[in-house]
């Protein structure tokens, strides 16, 4: 079983808007003539900045028999279907603290943290597409994919 993972309209705006400034200054910076270092230093910022959004930018969330994979542009992250404790239904709330990560730049992806769930690493678009998996070990992962309930379903038979 293989699902998408949308991106809200808000990831759409930060995204749009941020590329957007990020180009301006660049254009900026390079239009001054004096000021040659500085836009080689904000162009290699911005490269940074994009690829390691296409590192962990989640597109899709599969399941097979034995892993869930959170399948991204270079890399897929597997985790062994045996390593999974629970998977549960959950939105992350708006309180959630992000530790170090992405809150919107083409989705969000990184540590955050909430009273109630804990430290967790986040692979999702649509904070209302969202699932909880932890792992025997304590590890959380908060996936967000379309159809989410069929996705979690899909796991848990997996469990059983």
């Amino acid at each position: 079983m293989k699902k998408r993972v949308e991106l809200s309209s808000y990831c759409f705006v930060v995204s749009a808007l941020t590329i957007a400034l990020l180009c301006g200054v660049f254009v900026y910076v390079l239009k001054q003539a004096d000021h040659i270092w500085s836009a080689i230093v904000l162009g290699m910022v911005i490269i940074v900045l994009c690829l390691s959004t296409l590192f962990y930018m989640p597109l899709s969330i599969s399941v097979d028999n034995k892993n869930l994979n959170i399948n991204r542009s270079w890399r897929i992250k597997s985790i062994p279907i045996v390593d999974i404790a629970e998977v549960k239904l959950c939105q992350p709330t708006m309180g959630a603290i992000r530790i170090c990560g992405s809150g919107g730049f083409f989705g969000w992806y990184g540590w955050f943290r909430e009273g109630d769930t804990g430290k967790y690493f986040a692979y999702y678009g649509k904070s209302s597409d969202c699932f909880l998996v932890t792992l025997k070990d304590g590890r959380k992962y908060m996936l967000g994919c379309t159809d989410a309930p069929a996705m979690v379903a899909k796991i848990q038979s997996l469990l059983r």
